[in-house]
């Protein structure tokens, strides 16, 4: 059995009132991306690992390669208009029977424990979606009706990584996009395929604003300590 790992890059750093990508921005010293790299490749499956990187941000990246010293092998990969698109890219490198762990990479906290638990979980039930219950109170606003309280309970925090048998991913992305498709586990169940949740991490977090890259450093120092 084979063991692959798609990290998409896809990020503009919007959000992060910064003209640097998010997965660039520097995290203890280095890009982000290259921890999310590491922690993939400290995996004892040793997953090869296929980046997929918006081409106009492939020549920064290999700059910033050559600034670290980063000389992990990974496979670069062109992404499309959607994530849809870009993942759809990244599994055309996927070969043969194998399991394919699909991850955002400015998520650079996920451990090597719980990337080896998705792909065990997948390769034994043919997914496995990482999730976190909420701690917050949630509410649905629709519009201009008045807000609606949610049982949380109900309730989970999809994160990454996103596991699967690539069959199912195969299979999958034969389908034509749609803005229904918000990850690839939704991809995966308009197939017909029943989606199965894997425990994630708190400490998993995204880096979407100034102060996850904050909280990131933090967690990292506390870990190091």
């Amino acid at each position: 059995m084979k063991y692959y790992a798609i990290v998409v890059a896809g990020g503009t750093g919007n959000r992060m009132n910064t003209a640097v990508a998010k997965q660039f921005l520097i995290l203890n010293d280095r890009p982000v991306l290259m921890h999310t790299l590491e922690a993939f490749a400290a995996c004892v499956l040793n997953p090869e690992i296929i980046l997929v990187l918006n081409i106009q941000q492939q020549t920064y990246w290999k700059e910033l390669c050559a600034t670290y010293n980063f000389d992990l092998p990974h496979q670069l990969v062109s992404g499309g208009e959607h994530r849809f698109d870009s993942v759809k890219n990244g599994l055309k490198q996927v070969e043969g029977e194998a399991v394919v762990a699909i991850h955002d990479a400015v998520r650079p906290l996920v451990s090597p424990a719980l990337i080896m638990k998705a792909y065990e979980k997948a390769l034994a039930s043919g997914n496995a979606i990482a999730a976190i219950a909420p701690v917050d109170s949630v509410r649905r606003k629709r519009g201009e009706s008045p807000s609606e309280a949610l049982d949380r309970s109900e309730l989970l925090l999809i994160q990454t990584p996103q596991t699967f048998k690539a069959d199912q991913l195969r299979t999958a992305y034969l389908q034509s996009f749609t803005a229904e498709f918000t990850d690839d586990a939704s991809v995966v169940e308009r197939a017909g395929f029943e989606i199965n949740i894997l425990q994630g991490e708190r400490n998993n977090i995204k880096i979407t604003y100034p102060e996850d890259l904050e909280m990131a450093a933090f967690l990292m120092q506390k870990k190091g300590s």
